[in-house]
């Protein structure tokens, strides 16, 4: 039998190093895994009852293509309140399956074959896969430690070419910490509205923030919403990555788009995850401040200690809740470092570059993860640099 042709396109996109060493870690027994991004919080319980409520209602069919109406009207008060963005709940709101389904979403309907994007590196590994799938070129903007991982106007300025379409942005950045300050988000938006160019402003991890640093959404500075996709998630937030429900936000004729190409995919977010996910919106947000409250205790604790083993250093993230450990004293790859952790210290982490080339010389750690945890793993960290 002549095998089948596989889109070139797709064969050039590669499989997640995230998952590479998750499931190397998942067939290796007594590992403490600081590698897969999600909170290891429980879902705040009424948000789950609102699920089971909503299973009782019946709600187990499809929804509107743009996810319920009171769900998207509820998206648009928070905007409105939080992020000073004024949106449409009918026609320039959107309700997708998950984050990275907006992200993808909006590549789809933003970009022809050939059509330059601008990415930070290192940078979220579902970027430059949502690019090739639309035939675009991710063009990667370096995003430094010496520059508290941030994405500098001057590099974006720097990469800007006849074939630049959008820029994506990521604040709090996943995979560094990194958060932008105004004057790195004015600059951006004065690139993109000289070149008109599109942002997409993807900002799930918004509330977990860290010694004073302040969010701000692209999207609420002059101009900007007329060229502006925000994308968020339920994930992060309020510990719901398996409900599998992001949203964005933006210009009516992009989300119409948007829209039309969810219709003909996957159809609509989950409907009791909808219903769910309003539940989180609405009801008592404390659930959220005391989890950032932990995971700033638990960042304080990991780098501290981090900063005392040989071959490692690290800034203080800002957001999120990743450290991305610089070992490059270490002289071993991020992957043969990683590997090493794993192998002798039972400790799965993720090399920096998964996350693009200039990860290199870096390793993530997630720390949302109990402090019990992150302690048992720097044990295993002290011993594998023992080793070495």
């Amino acid at each position: 039998m002549v095998p089948i042709d596989i889109s070139q396109r797709i064969k050039s996109i590669r499989y997640s190093g995230i998952r590479k060493l998750f499931d190397l870690a998942q067939s290796t027994s007594g590992v403490v895994s600081l590698g897969i991004g999600e909170p290891d919080y429980r879902t705040p319980e009424h948000v789950i009852e609102a699920a089971k409520e909503a299973l009782e209602l019946g709600y187990t069919h499809y929804t509107p293509n743009a996810g319920f109406l009171d769900l998207r009207i509820a998206i648009t008060e928070k905007m409105r309140q939080e992020n000073n963005i004024v949106a449409d709940p009918k026609t320039e709101t959107i309700v997708t399956v998950g984050g990275a389904g907006a992200i993808f979403l909006a590549t789809t309907v933003l970009l022809d074959p050939g059509d330059e994007v601008l990415i930070p590196d290192p940078g979220f590994v579902t970027y430059e896969p949502c690019i090739v799938m639309t035939g675009g070129i991710p063009v990667p903007v370096p995003v430094r430690e010496k520059d508290s991982f941030r994405m500098l106007p001057s590099d974006v300025e720097d990469r800007i070419t006849d074939k630049t379409k959008c820029i994506i942005l990521n604040s709090p950045q996943n995979p560094t910490g990194g958060v932008l300050l105004e004057k790195d988000l004015r600059g951006i938006a004065q690139i993109a509205i000289e070149n008109n160019l599109a942002v997409i402003s993807d900002e799930v991890y918004e509330k977990l923030l860290y010694d004073g640093a302040k969010h701000l959404s692209i999207c609420s500075f002059p101009e900007m919403a007329e060229r502006t996709i925000t994308v968020n998630s339920f994930s992060k937030t309020y510990a719901m990555t398996g409900w599998r429900v992001g949203y964005a936000v933006g210009p009516p004729e992009i989300v119409g788009e948007m829209v039309k190409i969810q219709q003909n995919t996957v159809a609509n977010a989950p409907a009791v995850a909808q219903r769910a996910a309003l539940a989180a919106l609405k009801g008592p947000q404390n659930f959220v401040y005391e989890m950032v409250k932990e995971y700033d205790q638990r960042r304080r604790y990991i780098v501290e200690h981090l900063n005392d083993l040989d071959y490692f250093s690290c800034t203080p993230p800002k957001g999120a809740f990743y450290i991305f450990a610089n070992i490059s004293k270490s002289g071993l790859s991020s992957m043969d470092f990683a590997e090493a952790l794993l192998r002798v210290g039972k400790v799965a982490t993720v090399p920096g570059t998964a996350f693009g080339d200039l990860g290199e010389g870096y390793l993530r750690l997630c720390y949302a993860t109990p402090v019990e945890k992150i302690g048992q793993a720097l044990e295993g960290m002290r011993k594998t640099v023992g080793s070495l």
